[in-house]
């Protein structure tokens, strides 16, 4: 089978298309023919082990000890390991698989579900990881409330797009902070109003919010408190690039303390995501609650591109590889 690989870290050149084994299912494993799978930050630091504790973590210090590359896909079922009980050869699945920028990949049990009938493979391939990140942000960590007043920064990424549309359906009321160019797709979202942050720093204005969602915290702590309600949560998520990884560790080594000071609450989201909030991701999608955004799609010979787009910065949405 045909597989996007690396034997190094680095830029997308590092990036290849090469013939190799076709995985096995294990126990508990499914084996999927990917139609779509999905580019994420998450890929982008495997790509170039960065930062440091990417590979202090286990992909490795010198060189990635996985060659495959990539963890949101679709497709369908081709075979299936021992123990398998949810799924059979022929159905058609999204979530997280191991390996996903290429033809086969192995997927855990727990970690799909059955894709929508209503959405193409390319869109249900930009869900996963967006989608339950930005599911376990708001009712999780930011435990949002019919009728709060939500803002969300960043909100023209993939876990922003998402973001918007699920604090839409916990009844909130929505600001979305974005660039010019993804104006009208923040308002088409759903969001309720949309501040163009080349034009207007919110960090600066009147309104409190009850919740706060950094999406790669682009302010300091201090200045996402001032707009906080006195009982308000900031949480952060995703660590894109030098200066949101600062504005990470700042929260992680903050967080707490200042949360302990007063009745707001800082925090770093930490996903952890189960099978249960995909399969409420699939009724939300199924009926029509929450439509994925997606910006581009390039073919798998084309991942080095599709790299180097997402490098590039602010898609609006999400960028998929079309197997």
């Amino acid at each position: 089978m045909q597989a996007i690989v690396y034997t190094r870290y680095g830029s997308a050149d590092v990036l290849e298309l090469k013939e190799v084994e076709q995985p096995v299912p294990k126990e508990g494993e499914v084996l999927v023919k990917v139609q779509a799978a999905s580019v994420n930050a998450y890929d982008w630091h495997f790509m170039t082990g960065s930062p440091l504790l990417v590979r202090v973590s286990g992909s490795g210090l010198r060189r990635p000890k996985d060659s495959r590359l990539g963890v949101e896909l679709a497709g369908q079922v081709e075979a299936v390991g021992s123990a398998i009980t949810q799924f059979h050869i022929g159905d058609e699945v999204f979530g997280r698989g191991a390996g996903a920028f290429a033809e086969y990949a192995c997927a855990r049990e727990d970690r799909i579900a059955l894709k929508p009938g209503n959405l193409s493979f390319e869109a249900a391939a930009a869900v996963p990881i967006a989608a339950l990140t930005a599911l376990g942000a708001l009712r999780d960590s930011g435990q949002i409330q019919p009728r709060q007043r939500v803002l969300i920064y960043g909100a023209s990424g993939g876990v922003g797009t998402f973001a918007i549309q699920l604090a839409k359906v916990f009844g909130a009321d929505v600001t979305a902070v974005c660039s010019t160019k993804h104006l009208d797709l923040s308002h088409s979202l759903g969001a309720d109003k949309v501040i163009d942050y080349t034009r207007e720093d919110v960090t600066k204005g009147r309104q409190r919010y009850d919740l706060i969602l950094g999406v790669n915290g682009y302010h300091s702590i201090v200045a996402y408190r001032r707009i906080l309600h006195p009982t308000g949560v900031y949480v952060m998520v995703g660590a894109a690039n030098a200066r949101v990884l600062r504005a990470s560790l700042q929260v992680m080594l903050l967080g707490r303390p200042l949360s302990r000071k007063g009745k707001q609450r800082i925090m770093l989201h930490s996903a952890n995501p189960t099978q249960k909030d995909l399969a409420l991701l699939n009724e939300l999608l199924e009926a029509g609650k929450l439509v994925p955004a997606v910006e581009r799609t390039f073919p798998l010979r084309e991942t080095d591109e599709a790299m180097r787009y997402l490098e590039k910065g602010h898609p609006g949405g999400k960028v998929v590889i079309s197997v």
